[in-house]
């Protein structure tokens, strides 16, 4: 117990000293936040009014409630999984430059070597993300507020579990990889591509139905999702509040993923959560399984 925790600080201090990984983890959901506003803030505003019956009249500060928690939900679902695997490189480059070898060789164990790369990358994710979570929350203040106490809760409980996916995830493709180029390879389709496919660029909604019917078996789709319901929640009860006819605020939440189906079913919030889990948990023990392969075929 005392390696792997002497292995999962080392892990940790490494990956907040690297300034490049460190500061690239950082300040991408910052970087996230200012070009949604400045680019897409305007496309959400548009949307959103021209879902709205032209009978009614609607503040300003609900429709920037709106277009605020679509921006900060879309940040986060994106940052979670891509601020993992920036975190997991570590684990590529000791493998890389050797490390992971000399550590090995010494009485270190394969699996505790394996299990610290896994805790550390999970810790430098749930802070890097918590804290770009507190930003958003604050950004969230001068947009628009609607959001109680239980929604901020729920939002902090979504990016925990994002961050469970994030790292089962990046723990599994990393594996295969070991060389600084593939790192490069890898970490740019994640930044480019993980977007689009969980619905934090684009709304699922808007895709063609055997697109949709592909990203609903995903665990990304769903933890886009959740953050959309906790960060959105408030905005669309007061929508109905001020009078907004119930059938289009459902429409809304429709087009922009709250409501989300699989095969024509609504998903019920319960059913994403166990959903990510079991996901995580599948993914967890494919990594188990990697590296118990691994050390077996090294004793041989």
């Amino acid at each position: 117990m005392n390696i792997l925790f002497t292995l999962t600080k080392r892990n940790v201090k490494l990956f907040f000293k690297d300034k490049g990984m460190f500061f690239t983890s950082l300040v991408t959901p910052a970087i996230l936040l200012v070009l949604y506003v400045t680019f897409l803030g305007n496309l959400y505003r548009d949307t959103f009014l021209s879902q709205i019956p032209a009978s009614f009249q609607i503040s300003d500060k609900i429709i920037n409630g709106l277009v605020g928690g679509q921006l900060v939900s879309s940040i986060l679902a994106v940052s979670c999984i891509t601020v993992a695997f920036c975190s997991n490189f570590l684990m590529v480059q000791d493998k890389a430059n050797g490390t992971a070898k000399d550590l090995t060789i010494s009485p270190v164990k394969s699996h505790i070597l394996s299990l610290s790369y896994y805790i550390a990358t999970l810790i430098s994710t749930i802070l890097i993300c918590a804290s770009a979570l507190i930003i958003c929350l604050i950004y969230l203040t001068f947009a628009g507020w609607y959001l109680t106490f239980s929604h901020v809760i729920l939002l902090f409980v979504d990016v925990f579990l994002l961050s469970f996916l994030g790292t089962a995830i990046s723990s599994v493709i990393n594996f295969f990889l070991s060389t600084q180029g593939q790192i490069s390879a890898v970490g740019t389709i994640i930044s480019a591509g993980y977007g689009f496919i969980c619905g934090a660029y684009m709304p699922i909604y808007s895709f063609g139905d055997g697109l949709q019917k592909v990203v609903s078996l995903l665990p990304g789709t769903y933890g886009t999702s959740l953050l959309r319901n906790h960060a959105m929640q408030g905005v669309f009860s007061e929508m109905v509040n001020v009078g907004i006819p119930t059938d289009a605020v459902e429409q809304m939440k429709n087009s922009v993923d709250c409501n989300v189906f699989f095969f024509g079913n609504k998903v019920e919030i319960s059913s994403m959560y166990i959903f990510i889990s079991v996901t995580v948990i599948a993914l967890v023990g494919i990594y188990i399984m990697l590296n118990a392969l691994k050390s077996k075929k090294a004793s041989k």
